[in-house]
């Protein structure tokens, strides 16, 4: 299952990095194909089960373990955090959290699973509760700081840096909101 070259073997060719997701058991980086709008849209309006990542990297979160394939179906119902890393048109939320016109709230959500981590950082107040009639499944959490994995891994320190993470509401088990 793991396709990483033999040391003495030359090295692989490096991948361009779009999108990033985090889930149980993986974190994923790779890219979608065909992205006609930003990630946060394509998530709340995603209708199949499953987004097909290319050039795929993932890094298991329990062995660490890194396998390279160049197509990984991701289940959507398994994302937890997901990140844009390539920044074309900006994302209206995150510009919204930025600008600092809004009211930020500090807060801390725990994901209770396989592999227990937790996420803090500042949202818009309530982000992680349903609002209204757009029901959205996710919100924007600025500056997230990833607390419970190894982060001095190479491949999962990409987590350490993110100005936004896209966060799954039902997939956070415990909030502590300090605003």
């Amino acid at each position: 299952m793991n396709d990483q070259p033999a040391p003495n073997a030359p090295t692989m060719t490096p991948v361009f990095v779009e999108d990033v997701f985090l889930t149980d058991v993986f974190l994923i980086k790779g890219r979608l194909p065909n992205k006609t709008k930003r990630l946060t849209n394509l998530l709340e309006d995603f209708s199949r089960s499953f987004l097909p990542v290319h050039d795929a990297t993932l890094v298991s979160l329990r062995t660490r373990e890194v396998i390279r394939t160049p197509v990984v179906m991701v289940n959507v119902a398994e994302v937890i955090l997901a990140h844009e890393l390539v920044d074309i048109a900006g994302d209206e939320t995150l510009r919204r959290l930025a600008s600092g016109s809004e009211k930020k709230a500090k807060i801390r959500a725990f994901y209770n699973g396989a592999v227990q981590f937790e996420l803090a950082g500042q949202v818009e107040p309530g982000a992680y509760e349903s609002q209204g009639p757009t029901n959205r499944k996710y919100f924007i959490m600025q500056n997230p700081t990833v607390r419970g994995l190894d982060l001095q891994h190479p491949e999962l320190a990409l987590l350490k840096g993110l100005d936004y993470g896209i966060l799954k509401k039902d997939r956070m088990a415990y909030v502590y909101d300090f605003g």
